[in-house]
């Protein structure tokens, strides 16, 4: 067994995580200091569900990662979160498009149809989290402290820089603190670079414990029996088992289900139902949070049920209108 080649793969991939990690706590660090702190979708207003679907699109795992961040400190809402969500597939479209068991032909209509479907689903589903919030005049409950004003959580001002804040009521009658920050050279390097540095560390460490435990469950499971496992599974029960291993954090998983789908052995269904449930590492940055185990559980599970119930629907479609051969 290769157990060195999945010690280079587990670093290598947090490594092309690293920079979205500090670029995205640099971001959340100069939102935080100069919006209304914790309030939800302040990035790309009414637009943030369509957007976010698209830019999951892109063959890139640091999206979700990016994606979870933000909603953990509530600059964008759960619609954005699970549009992004939804839309990601890891490498899966790269694997089909490389791949040389089919034709280009059917590279492109199944790259395009799985990308239709999913930025369309993605869309739907997030502006629907969004009017269902809305309602209820409550995003889903975070833990306690996430979204605070950094001044308190950084210790801010014990040193050198000077914060002052006023507050301001939102839409439903909700109160906001802006965060008017003035530092100095010193202090604003610490702030907007040495802190989202430390904090991409911190994370990347455990994205590569992680990287790491899964490939070597993989490499001592044998990818090869990985596909021989669902090539077998049945036509009615590869949707629930896609679903399960596209819900693993490691693009190992994206990878093996856009292989067995290139090389036959599962349907156009089976292989969007996992790759719908996949968001990459996105999961691992929601369950780090143990205090809102429920709420990541909870969308968790609506993911799962969402790409079982695509997989067996375009199952049932395919049964009765055949795809046609290219």
């Amino acid at each position: 067994m290769d157990w060195w080649g999945v010690i280079v793969d587990a670093l290598l991939d947090t490594l092309k995580l690293l920079p979205f990690l500090l670029l995205l706590y640099i971001l959340i660090e100069l939102i935080e200091h100069n919006t209304k702190v914790g309030r939800a979708g302040v990035l790309l207003g009414r637009a943030a569900p369509l957007v976010g679907s698209a830019v999951g699109l892109l063959p890139m795992c640091g999206f979700s990662v990016m994606a979870a961040k933000l909603y953990e400190h509530r600059h964008v809402t759960l619609g954005t979160l699970l549009a992004v969500f939804i839309a990601t597939s890891d490498e899966a479209f790269l694997v089909m498009l490389l791949s040389g068991d089919i034709g280009w032909g059917q590279k492109a209509v199944s790259v395009l149809a799985m990308c239709g479907i999913k930025l369309f689903l993605g869309v739907a589903v997030g502006y629907l989290a969004d009017v269902f919030g809305r309602r209820r005049r409550a995003l889903v409950p975070l833990a306690e402290g996430v979204g605070q004003p950094h001044a308190h959580e950084h210790g801010h001002a014990e040193e050198d820089d000077e914060c002052g804040g006023h507050t301001e009521a939102g839409a439903h009658g909700e109160t906001y603190t802006v965060c008017e920050h003035k530092h100095g050279l010193k202090s604003n390097l610490r702030v907007y670079l040495l802190s989202p540095l430390l904090h991409a560390l911190k994370v990347a460490a455990f994205v590569l414990l992680v990287n790491l435990a899964f490939g070597f469950l993989f490499e001592g499971l044998g990818e090869e029996n990985v596909v021989d496992f669902l090539q077998g599974s049945g036509y009615w029960y590869q949707p629930l088992l896609c679903a399960a291993l596209g819900f693993v954090p490691n693009c190992a998983s994206s990878v093996i289900l856009a292989e067995v789908y290139c090389m036959g052995g599962i349907s156009f269904g089976s292989c969007l139902a996992g790759l719908i449930v996949n968001a990459g590492l996105g999961y691992l940055v929601l369950f780090k949070n143990v205090r809102a185990w429920k709420r990541t559980l909870a969308i968790a599970l609506g993911m799962i049920a969402l790409g079982i119930a695509v997989g067996y629907a375009v199952n049932a479609i395919a049964l009765v209108v055949p795809p046609p051969n290219i």
